[in-house]
């Protein structure tokens, strides 16, 4: 035991906390048989990590947490996220991508209240960070536009203590003029009834409203910005320069969807013939495409598309869960791979991915890497990993301070018991993590150096509060929720029509399974 504590180096100055003894997923260590370390951190950030510290003879010892048979993993980064629809989860099954907006979007939806707007920003986050998040990127849609509600969701993340990219979701064309063949096939008097995932504001200028109360507020430790256009088809090419020109002097990123559906990329080959029915051509004569640019969803991509995004540093975030639910298809995971294109991973909304777990979005991305593209790539479930915490980190412009540990990241933190069936026997921590693990193991997570989540049990907030708080909403919510089916099945036949003509349309490229 003397010959081991003299080899052990000294603890930094400045630690306030030692984690010993725990297996380490440092930045340069082996993922999948992860070395034993300790990792010092000073307040909010790691100081260092070593096989074994020590503390100095001639100051106090700061708090150890004997982390011994567990491992230290990043937080994960959830990439795509929505908190306005948390309490629609479990509500649907099945449904096409166009029409499931018109149940689960806020356009479809009279105002909600402060009370609801909190407690579903609540809920959702405390989900997130149970399951190993401690960053969420919320594309968040506030229609109409109150600033009481904005107010409200940045205070329901400041109290639960989870880092946050946030965006408010616009756009400037109406939904019933970016879906094809609705304009067509509804009757006129059912058009005021059609919507998308951001209808325009009446007399107000969001975005400048955005950089006015948030962009140029001072700091927060936790808090972090984006732009979110909703979808380039759904955003003039003002708007969208509007966008970048913010996105670059106040060195933010931007999420935008993008081909989410095959119905998306139907809308671009029909209304963009002077950019050969691309989107991403449109963007990039533009000058809209660059490091700060994420592309949501991405599947129904086209090979030169994957390309134009390498060459330019745009990245992506997929999200297998959502995209399977709602019938959009795969997305080419290996060419983007081999592209160079940077991957996030993103559990989405709510109601069409339910789960906000990324150890199901890890699962489902290196599962349909190799069924979506039978030719041999890299190994899919590091490639998951680094999607779910660098990939993420890089998208949201803090490549440089979360997604990683290593000596000056933040302390953001996931700790998992390695006493538990998903890890006996510990043949890859990589592959169990990715193809096993479903949370059940999540201990302890920390956010910016500070225990949000402590043998289990939440320290910011009263869990069973927040539970109660859902439940005194859910009634109105239900209520509405129940209106909007009513109004959706009066649209069905209409419905079923457009998504018929979409299906047989030919864009050029087929990312969905087709029988023979």
């Amino acid at each position: 035991m003397a010959a081991a504590m003299t080899q052990a180096a000294v603890l930094p100055v400045g630690t306030t906390l030692w984690i010993a003894g725990a297996r380490v997923m440092s930045a340069d260590a082996d993922w999948h048989q992860p070395p034993v370390a300790d990792i010092a951190i000073g307040g909010d950030t790691i100081l260092g990590v070593a096989a074994a510290y020590r503390p100095a003879s001639d100051v106090a010892a700061p708090e150890r947490l004997d982390a011994r048979g567990h491992l230290v993993m990043p937080g994960f980064v959830n990439a795509h996220y929505h908190s306005h629809d948390v309490l629609a989860k479990g509500t649907l099954e099945q449904v096409p991508l166009e029409q499931w907006r018109l149940f689960a979007l806020p356009a479809q939806y009279p105002p909600r209240s402060l009370a609801e707007v909190r407690a579903r920003t609540l809920v959702g986050a405390l989900e997130c960070l149970r399951s190993g998040m401690t960053t969420v990127q919320d594309m968040l849609t506030l229609y109409p536009f109150d600033p009481a509600h904005l107010d409200t969701v940045l205070q329901a993340y400041e109290d639960v203590g989870i880092r946050v990219v946030f965006a408010l979701q616009y756009g400037d064309r109406k939904g019933l003029d970016t879906v094809p063949f609705w304009k067509e096939v509804f009757p006129p008097e059912m058009h005021s009834m059609l919507s998308s995932a951001a209808e325009p504001e009446r007399n107000f200028d969001l975005l400048a409203h955005f950089e006015q109360t948030c962009l140029q507020a001072p700091a927060r430790a936790r808090r972090h910005w984006a732009l979110g256009p909703s979808a380039p088809e759904r955003c003039t090419p003002g708007l969208m320069a509007r966008t970048v020109d913010l996105a670059r002097r106040y060195g933010i990123p931007v999420y935008s969807h993008i081909y989410e559906s095959k119905g998306m990329a139907l809308q671009a080959r029909l209304e963009l013939k002077a950019h050969g029915g691309s989107l991403i051509r449109r963007l990039h004569a533009e000058g809209a495409l660059g490091p700060e640019m994420n592309f949501a969803h991405s599947v129904w991509l086209a090979p030169d598309e994957i390309e134009i995004l390498a060459q330019t540093g745009a990245g992506t975030v997929l999200n297998p869960q959502g995209n399977l639910k709602m019938q959009c298809g795969l997305p080419p995971i290996k060419s983007l791979m081999r592209a160079g294109v940077r991957i996030g991973l993103g559990c989405d909304n709510c109601s069409c991915s339910d789960a906000q777990n990324m150890y199901a979005a890890m699962k489902l991305f290196s599962l349909l890497s190799g069924v979506s593209d039978l030719r041999k790539g890299p190994p899919p479930a590091m490639e998951a990993l680094k999607a779910a915490t660098e990939g993420g980190a890089a998208g949201a412009r803090l490549g440089h301070l979360i997604g990683r540990i290593a000596p000056g990241y933040k302390a953001d933190l996931s700790i998992l018991d390695l006493a538990d069936p998903s890890f006996v026997p510990l043949n890859s921590v990589a592959r169990q993590l990715v193809n096993i693990e479903g949370g059940r193991a999540v201990r302890h997570v920390m956010v910016d150096g500070r225990w949000v989540i402590r043998d289990r049990q939440v320290k910011t907030v009263d869990e069973a509060a927040i539970f109660e708080e859902v439940a005194a909403v859910m009634p109105e919510f239900r209520k509405d929720f129940a209106a909007i089916t009513a109004r959706v099945a009066q649209m069905q036949p209409w419905l079923d029509e457009a998504q018929a003509m979409m299906d047989a349309a030919d864009v050029g490229i087929e990312r969905l399974p087709r029988l023979s």
